[in-house]
């Protein structure tokens, strides 16, 4: 039996945040020894913590929230290519993979998987990509960056462009060890009514007949 694959990035209290954001941080606020009966834990975070979807309302004031998402786009079939001899997910790195059409796309870059280092620089999402990705049918992208735009950013032109194409973002997932190719994804947000992002638990495995 094919087993799923863990994506993720664990959340623990050493895991990297964005400069300037909440951290995250897990505690038992009540112990079994003082309610009698269980242990209770709290946590502190944001949205964007660990592997995580970002909502459009997180770069537009107007923008849909997370439970105004189609629930559809984190479920489904997902090709995983790598472009990390590339500085940037442009179409020309696209292009190089030679694909035909993907409805789900991850994407491996040259950044290293580690969740409790914070990276200076990131391989990001151009417009060209973007504009390239829906060409293929792409309706969600998952990069295993903390953003689909340079850190230091403020124009979010990859954002942009994605929900001007009409593609989900999903970052931060862990793909250093998955092969290229044909696999399902779930990557299921939180229910966060009013939130502009969320966390999620994001697992892949190959699909039937897929040569892994």
């Amino acid at each position: 039996m094919t087993k799923w694959i863990d994506i993720s990035q664990p959340l623990t209290n050493s895991i990297a945040h964005w400069p300037g954001d909440t951290s995250f941080q897990y505690e038992t606020a009540l112990t079994k020894e003082e309610t009698g009966s269980v242990n209770i834990g709290r946590i502190t975070t944001s949205a964007h913590i660990g592997t995580h979807v970002d909502a459009p309302f997180h770069f537009l004031n107007d923008g849909k929230r997370i439970l105004d998402m189609d629930i559809d786009r984190y479920i489904g079939p997902c090709k995983v290519i790598d472009v990390s001899e590339f500085p940037a997910i442009d179409e020309a790195a696209l292009k190089s993979k030679q694909l035909t059409q993907a409805e789900r796309l991850l994407i491996r870059t040259s950044l290293p998987n580690n969740p409790e280092r914070f990276p200076d620089e990131v391989p990001p999402v151009t417009p060209d990509g973007a504009a390239y990705m829906k060409k293929l049918g792409v309706k969600l992208v998952g990069v295993d960056t903390p953003s689909i735009d340079p850190v230091t950013s403020k124009d979010l032109a990859g954002h942009h462009a994605l929900h001007e194409n009409d593609i989900y973002i999903l970052e931060n997932v862990m793909l250093d060890h998955v092969e290229e190719g044909d696999y399902e994804l779930v990557a299921l947000p939180l229910p966060l009514k009013e939130a502009d992002g969320s966390p999620v638990r994001a697992v892949i495995k190959p699909l039937e007949g897929d040569s892994k």
